[in-house]
């Protein structure tokens, strides 16, 4: 955990964790809304013909996917420069008030529809995120003491706030986004992200000592460990994290197809019929966040046990099943293109199943990388550590988008199938070094226990 902001233990307690944790909650679960809600339109809108009612901007598919991977990777490559700032500069608290003014204002301009707002919007956005997401994690970690088992469920805690903006998004953003117009959905993202901001503003008697400047401690500790070389078990731990980033590339190549091949498969090849009424194509994004909101803490509170029983649940172990069983979610996503051929049209229920696997996998491998980091990277290089995780997302966003771009050569069954049977055979593969992975941590998951002081 971070040295300056660690050293005074948060004695206020909700729910069994830290208050803070709970300000950082709602205000990344408006930020997300935000995010979410725009990306749950965005291709949509992109594709939309300029002749229709509710006219978007006529692209081709692999137009709109192009920019769509375009977008989500430098949303998240920019997690590098925000990271640095924050450990270099001004502190991870600081940054997140920044990139969250970004976000606001990014998002009110697409509100507007001329192609320069569009393009200067989205430009803001990628900024304000990449301020904004490493650092505000990065603060989760550091409510935590080390060895603290909660710090796990805490991300998961944290996680499920993700997805309740990311469900709220989905189903309000997309909505008024399809139905009543393509800018007042952008719009209403805006006012997302400025309720988050007033949460972060008001909430920050519970983050005092969280997220703050190192390089303005006094403290002659903290400015050794600014001063001094990386020593040989941080460096292994390094390594270990950059291995991790691989599996983080990986799956969020296969994940991320979401917002993009999933999205259009569900607006063009699936019966969106349901009791007289046709589903809209954006609400089929609501079904993850949806599920992480039923299930999270279920999968935490099974790993946890798991840990305190004493069988194997190291964060590289959980990772790797995480993308396993994400991974096989896609035979579902197989299946449905199967009917497709012969039937013309595909049933709902395939979706619903390949999101179900996704999020299980995504549960036990996305809030888990997050805490992952918290516990390995150096302290003068948490932010950008965190930085370079989500920067690896991004890199799987744009692979996300390649993926999906090549379904018009070799055809949806090609990809799904593809995707899961790669998926499956990579985690098995590194399944048979997880061992070596662990050691080279030096027991930093070692000995975990709820930490309540």
């Amino acid at each position: 955990m971070n040295i300056a902001t660690g050293k005074k233990l948060i004695k206020n307690q909700l729910f069994g964790h830290p208050t803070g944790l709970f300000v950082l909650f709602f205000t990344e679960m408006w930020e997300r809304f935000s995010y979410y809600g725009m990306r749950a339109i965005l291709t949509l809108y992109l594709v939309s013909k300029t002749t229709e009612a509710n006219s978007g901007l006529g692209w081709s598919h692999t137009e709109a996917l192009e920019l769509y991977g375009w977008y989500t990777m430098f949303v998240y490559l920019m997690s590098i420069p925000g990271g640095i700032i924050a450990d270099k500069f001004i502190g991870q608290k600081k940054s997140v008030l920044i990139g969250g003014i970004l976000l606001v204002i990014g998002h009110g301009i697409l509100a507007y529809t001329e192609m320069w707002a569009f393009y200067t919007g989205l430009v803001l956005i990628v900024l304000g995120v990449g301020m904004l997401k490493p650092n505000i994690s990065t603060m989760v970690g550091s409510l935590y003491q080390k060895g603290d088992i909660r710090r796990d469920k805490g991300f998961t805690i944290f996680y499920i706030g993700i997805n309740i903006g990311s469900f709220l998004a989905s189903i309000i953003v997309g909505y008024v986004g399809e139905v009543i117009g393509w800018h007042y959905g952008f719009g209403l993202a805006g006012i997302g992200m400025a309720l988050g901001l007033l949460v972060y503003y008001f909430g920050q008697p519970y983050l005092q000592d969280v997220g703050n400047f190192i390089g303005d401690s006094t403290s002659k500790e903290d400015k050794e460990v600014l001063n001094r070389p990386l020593t040989k078990i941080e460096k292994d731990r390094v390594i270990v994290l950059f291995i991790s980033f691989l599996l983080v590339i990986v799956f969020w190549g296969a994940y991320e197809q979401a917002g993009g091949l999933l999205n259009l498969y569900a607006l063009e090849k699936t019966n969106r019929m349901f009791m007289g009424m046709e589903v809209p194509a954006s609400w089929f994004q609501s079904l993850s966040a949806l599920f992480i909101i039923i299930i999270g803490t279920t999968v935490a509170r099974f790993w946890a046990k798991r840990k305190l029983k004493g069988k194997n649940a190291s964060s590289i172990f959980k990772m790797l099943v995480g993308l396993i069983i994400m991974g096989a979610g896609f035979l579902f996503m197989s299946a449905a293109s199967l009917q497709f051929e012969e039937e013309g049209s595909s049933a709902m229920y395939w979706l619903i199943f390949a999101y179900f696997l996704n999020v299980v996998g995504e549960l036990s491998l996305s809030p888990v990388a997050l805490s992952f980091i918290t516990k390995l990277a150096p302290v003068k290089y948490a932010s950008i550590m965190m930085g370079v995780y989500f920067a690896m997302t991004g890199i799987g966003n744009k692979l996300a988008g390649l993926l999906g771009e090549s379904a018009s050569q070799y055809g949806e069954f090609t990809i799904f199938t593809g995707i899961a049977v790669f998926c499956i055979l990579f985690g098995l593969l590194v399944m048979l070094f997880r061992k070596k992975l662990h050691d080279l941590t030096h027991g930093a998951e070692d000995d975990e226990h709820i930490i309540l002081e």
